[in-house]
């Protein structure tokens, strides 16, 4: 995918989701150990088995987007998608944390949510389990430390942290990715610029922007959650009923394909502002589908967006798109 943006012209990288890397069938025992852990201990356990597998992945996509801005979003979905479903899984999972299959059943039906999309997933997992975020962080460090030393030119991390509402979980996560960072610089013996912001995807989030960022170097609108959580719809089953809001003029357009201009637009307009207020070089863009929807770019030009983050096979639309609405907005 890295090779492939490239190819086509992206300038770095706008959003890597990390929990991707996760479901290889290499990984998944270990990630399902360590959320089926019943303490610390357990969990530190397996993440040691998932940093090298991090580190190699990171490594990777930095050898390509070497010298440019890689966003990278740290574990941000609710733990029940990483979970086992059958008694074979299970039963991989006991023996690789030597419990009993019962144990790991009681504790899966303890994680259990009514409503995940708006539960335990986020910079929520990072708060109660500050060890996944700190392991990220350091497989983000030790990976670029490694490519600048190889290539000498190091790339540029952008470490994001997801579902933030409030200042305080920003500054708490920050924290922790600032302490893993100066831990791996004093340990290599090299320092690499980096940047620590936040994915703006909640109402609150945008209002509380000014807030926000005063521990936030740089926003990104997830403009798929934040219509989703503006509007009170669900992305994944709107489909049954979107088309005839469309067709009766509810909405202009499918609102999870072209941005709401006006409600969600309005958030974000205001999210820049705020932000800017409090650090005026605040870096702004968006990422999601929107990213590659011509309309979406050209408001994103209009507000004055630093980037935006696109699929690989969508960046010569969202290039084309930016272009043009450069030169309307001139």
């Amino acid at each position: 995918d890295c090779k492939v943006a490239r190819d086509f012209g992206a300038e770095g990288i706008g959003l890597c989701r990390t929990e991707h890397m996760f479901f290889d069938a290499n990984r998944i025992t270990a990630v399902r150990q360590m959320i089926l852990a019943s303490d610390e201990a357990g969990r530190r356990e397996a993440l040691a088995k998932l940093l090298p597998e991090q580190r190699d992945d990171f490594r990777q996509i930095f050898e390509v987007m070497v010298g440019l801005p890689v966003t990278i979003r740290l574990l941000d979905p609710p733990l029940h998608e990483f979970l086992p479903h059958h008694q074979s899984e299970f039963e991989e999972v006991a023996n690789a944390a030597n419990v009993g299959v019962e144990t790991l059943k009681q504790r899966a039906n303890e994680l259990h949510e009514f409503n995940p999309m708006l539960g335990h997933r986020g910079c929520r997992l990072g708060v109660t389990y500050p060890e996944i975020y700190e392991m990220q962080a350091r497989a983000i460090f030790e990976a670029a430390c490694e490519v600048a030393e190889v290539s000498g030119e190091a790339p540029i991390p952008e470490v994001m942290i997801p579902l933030v509402a409030t200042a305080r979980e920003l500054e708490l996560m920050k924290d922790a990715v600032d302490r893993m960072a100066k831990e791996v610089f004093a340990e290599k013996g090299r320092e690499i610029e980096y940047l620590v912001g936040t994915m703006i995807e909640l109402p609150r989030a945008a209002l509380m922007a000014g807030k926000i960022a005063e521990h936030g170097e740089f926003f990104s609108f997830g403009t798929n959650d934040l219509t989703q959580t503006t509007l009170g719809v669900s992305r994944d089953d709107a489909g049954r009923f979107l088309t005839q809001y469309v067709d009766k003029g509810i909405f202009p357009r499918d609102p999870f394909v072209s941005l709401d201009i006006e409600g969600v637009g309005q958030l974000i307009e205001l999210a820049a502002e705020r932000g800017r207020a409090t650090r005026p070089d605040i870096k702004l863009g968006i990422c999601g589908e929107h990213g590659g929807d011509p309309a979406s770019i050209a408001f994103c030009e209009k507000t004055g967006l630093d980037y935006v983050s696109a699929s690989p096979y969508r960046v010569p639309i969202a290039r084309l798109a930016a272009a043009q609405a450069a030169l309307t907005e001139k």
